[in-house]
């Protein structure tokens, strides 16, 4: 059991890293897209300029980049206690899941192009149920994520019956 005082571990920095340009190629392709309905709006009206649209986005992607990702990324925690894992997240409304290692059913350790730039990893704990049976913990070394995942499936092979 995760006591008060014990502290939950962040998120590696490449995760940071990670959720930035992930945000920077959306919100800039967000921009280029959006030039289209501007200049159909310049066409159809003379008043309206075609560079409208895009002047609102991208300060939303800028904004999304520089200081929501940030604020998102430090609101991470994690931590593994032997027996179970503590997932914390949230900006707006905080999230703090426990998941005893004894009832995951299915671990998975992913690591896509981005992850891998940056050197992080998912860990995906899939427990029995159907509303929140996954249980994902991003932003960790790929080291950490294999260690808690054979932590985990050696604590599975022992039969508890």
């Amino acid at each position: 059991m995760l006591l008060p005082d014990t502290p939950l571990h962040p998120l590696e920095r490449g995760q940071l890293n990670a959720m930035r340009l992930t945000a920077a190629v959306f919100w800039t392709i967000a921009t280029l897209v959006s030039f289209g309905p501007g200049i159909g709006l310049d066409i159809a009206f003379d008043w309206f300029p075609f560079w409208a649209p895009p002047a609102v986005i991208a300060p939303i992607g800028l904004w999304s980049v520089l200081y929501a990702a940030p604020k998102q990324w430090a609101r991470w925690g994690w931590a593994w206690t032997g027996k179970e894992l503590h997932v914390a997240s949230g900006w707006l409304a905080r999230r703090h899941t426990i998941v005893p290692a004894a009832r995951v059913q299915h671990i998975d350790v992913t690591i896509g192009p981005v992850e891998r730039m940056f050197g992080v990893a998912t860990l995906v704990l899939h427990t029995a149920g159907t509303a929140n049976s996954e249980v994902h913990l991003p932003g960790i070394a790929r080291e950490t994520a294999e260690e808690i995942r054979d932590a985990i499936r050696d604590q599975l092979t022992v039969d508890p019956w």
